[in-house]
């Protein structure tokens, strides 16, 4: 299998890291897109999917997978595995939440990336902006205040959570999520010590 994007995405490196927890990791190979620009497309990944977004996935038998959510429920089913994503619906409609919860604060904060550095200055809207950060916090504090429990167990929920945490420590170190939030402190510390993470380390 082909995986087509970078390791800086939230959304590739939370496939990734869903490799490793499956044990799948040595059967997906990394084809790095280098930076996407969100205003020209990208030849190769275009060639597989319209949107022209990350991650993409190429199958063995040569069918495109995407978004990320599509392609860890794609690595779920193809490992026999119900574990990261049961088929007990009360929880797998939790873990699923959790993980849309998740994938929805690394949108917001690509988003942002993208104003505030890639967008040419003069055309930048401040407002628009702060609405993300917004989103981001209040999405940390939901995290703290409404899922414990979830935190504590290794899902496809969680999975994400912890990329896209990651993905604010290294993009949004001064947002300082840890801040007045000791469960999610303490959830990214314990998951930071997963071979997952420590495989995909961002550089």
């Amino acid at each position: 299998m082909k995986l087509h994007g970078t390791m800086i995405s939230p959304f590739v490196r939370t496939v990734v890291m869903t490799a490793h927890e499956l044990g799948l990791a040595d059967k997906i190979a990394l084809v790095d897109s280098g930076f996407v620009s969100p205003i020209e497309p990208h030849a190769e990944i275009t060639r597989h999917n319209p949107l022209g977004k990350i991650p993409c996935l190429v199958t063995n038998h040569g069918h495109a997978l995407y978004d990320s959510r599509v392609i860890c429920e794609y690595l779920c089913h193809h490992a026999g595995d119900k574990t990261l994503l049961p088929d007990e619906p009360v929880r797998r409609f939790r873990i699923l939440t959790l993980q849309a919860l998740a994938m929805g604060m690394g949108e917001a904060a690509v988003a942002v990336r993208y104003e505030t550095v890639a967008r040419p200055e003069e055309f930048r809207w401040d407002a628009w902006g702060e609405r993300q950060i917004e989103r981001i916090v209040a999405s940390l504090d939901d995290l703290e205040s409404h899922w414990k429990a979830e935190l504590g167990s290794i899902t496809a929920g969680t999975v994400a959570c912890a990329a896209v945490l990651g993905y604010l420590d290294h993009r949004f170190s001064d947002l300082g999520f840890r801040n007045g939030r000791p469960a999610l402190a303490a959830f990214y510390g314990r998951f930071s010590a997963r071979p997952s993470m420590t495989a995909t380390k961002l550089q």
